[in-house]
């Protein structure tokens, strides 16, 4: 049995990261105004103004946008205003989970635009062919070095902690249902975390 929570019951910063999800926050980060109009769409009304209840209250979005980022709220989030959001690993473990119970349809399908299909065709590829990949999928995860694991990630010194958590992280969510590379990809996570903590 799946462990979903009844929509009613869905906390507000769980429908905005439900929102990041279906507006394809796994692997590109997601504008606040977009999150905004899709909250409203899965909840009308939760968001907006009390005096103008047509119009959407953004400064309400961005603190439960904020909130789903914090631990105790699950860290369902990366990211900020500024840089748009992201689902985290727990975040899209959570959506899968919950964005099933959605009442309409349209509303439980991941956007994925042409150039979103186009980058993971290609990084599909590029890291099916990598070194890193090779010895992983041969049972030799312990024989990967740490510089095969970074090149997988595209990672290096120069790259701050900040984006290599994002690149680590948008592998992971962009593949997380693929057989194939999806234990590799956590596994090398593993390792390029313990190697830059």
């Amino acid at each position: 049995m799946l462990n979903c929570k009844d929509p009613v019951n869905l906390a507000n910063h769980e429908i905005v990261a439900l929102a990041v999800y279906l507006l394809g926050g796994r692997t590109k980060p997601v504008d606040t105004e977009d999150v905004a109009v899709k909250a409203n769409e899965i909840a009308p009304g939760r968001f907006t103004w009390r005096k103008y209840v047509t119009q959407i209250n953004l400064e309400i979005i961005r603190v439960y946008l904020s909130d789903a980022k914090k631990t105790s709220k699950g860290a369902y989030l990366s990211g900020s205003g500024t840089d748009g959001w992201l689902l985290t690993e727990a975040g899209l473990s959570f959506a899968k989970r919950n964005v099933r119970m959605l009442a309409s349809g349209d509303l439980g399908r991941e956007v994925v635009d042409a150039k979103e299909k186009r980058w993971r065709r290609g990084e599909r590829g590029r890291l099916l062919s990598s070194v890193a990949f090779q010895k992983a999928a041969a049972g030799n995860i312990s024989s990967v070095s740490a510089f095969e694991a970074a090149t997988f990630f595209r990672i290096d010194d120069y790259v701050s902690p900040q984006m290599r958590e994002k690149r680590v992280t948008r592998l992971i969510n962009a593949f997380a249902e693929d057989p194939q590379l999806r234990d590799v990809i956590s596994a090398l996570a593993d390792r390029i975390k313990r190697g830059y903590s």
